[in-house]
């Protein structure tokens, strides 16, 4: 019998909670992933995921090497104690998640991806006191009426908002400035929307207004060590494997592009993929995958493995 054809997908911002990384705690090559990301960072990361306290954790510039440390701790958990890694064929990651997906790949070691992700939060969080913005999650519309919805909401304010996350069918994400974002919701209410949700942000991710962080952002990476990949990554700007020599220019898109997850999980079921497996904290994306086609096995990677 052939083997079924294994994506692992790892989880962006959002998906941090205190105590993420205990489950592991039993797990030595769990431990050595968690001590090597306290000795990069120069200070305890382990013991503010551990311990909190939560608001120190929801800072994104901890928040997002903080979620990179807990899924490449879980990925060297599944690597040596499962045989999936015969199987893996595609990696993708959600906004934040590629950075994991590109070091599972082998395209960038764990130091450089954590020495990253803190310069990127670094700079999303000055992008959003210098520009402050704001985030919806849209219900019940699609991805063609919210960018028609978009588009208006910004020639009306002569501000920009734009789709940020096309996370699932009925759930879409919305970016951008305040009062564009304000005129796109009730612009979504009349039209149909079953609720807009303004989330807890300050920073208008994956839009125009982190440009500045974006151009910042390429020199970190150009300077960063890359090497081939070992297996193909799903960009979030373009839903497809990153091909040679793209992945700093793709990376650097990603600030102000929409996240195609709903392309990119749908891309990889017609590759062959009929299992995910999600890499880190929480199951955010195992729920998004199950109601992108529910034929397909999708799993949190605690559902593996037991300390």
């Amino acid at each position: 019998m052939s083997q079924e054809a294994v994506a692992f997908v790892f989880p962006g911002q959002g998906s941090q909670f205190v105590g993420m990384g205990r489950e592991l705690a039993t797990f030595p090559e769990a431990q050595q992933v968690f001590a090597q990301a306290d000795e990069v960072l120069g200070f305890a990361l382990s013991r503010l995921c551990f311990e909190g306290p939560e608001t120190e954790l929801n800072d994104t510039i901890n928040t997002q090497p903080a979620i990179v440390t807990h899924s490449i701790a879980a990925l060297r958990v599944i690597e040596n104690r499962t045989h999936l890694k015969e199987q893996l064929k595609l990696v993708a990651g959600h906004s934040l998640g590629e950075f994991s997906a590109l070091v599972c790949a082998g395209a960038l070691s764990f130091a450089d991806a954590l020495r990253l992700v803190r310069e990127r939060g670094r700079l999303m969080k000055l992008a959003g006191e210098q520009h402050p913005g704001a985030m919806a999650a849209i219900l019940n519309l699609d991805r063609a009426r919210l960018d028609e919805i978009c588009a208006e909401a910004g020639r009306v304010t002569d501000q920009p908002v734009q789709v940020a996350n096309d996370n699932c069918p009925g759930q879409i994400v919305i970016s951008g400035d305040k009062a564009a974002l304000d005129k796109a919701m009730e612009l979504a209410k009349a039209r149909g929307a079953k609720r807009c949700i303004p989330l807890a942000v300050s920073i208008a991710a994956h839009s125009p207004l982190m440009a500045g962080a974006a151009e910042e952002f390429r020199a970190t990476l150009e300077a960063a060590q890359w090497t081939e990949a070992r297996l193909p990554v799903i960009a979030n700007a373009t839903a497809r494997p990153a091909g040679r020599g793209d992945t700093i220019n793709l990376l650097v898109a990603q600030l102000t592009s929409p996240v195609r997850w709903t392309e990119s999980i749908q891309f990889m079921i017609v590759k062959g993929i009929t299992r995910f497996v999600e890499v880190g904290p929480k199951d955010v994306l195992t729920g998004l995958i199950k109601r992108i086609d529910a034929a397909v096995t999708a799993q949190p990677f605690t559902a593996l493995v037991a300390g």
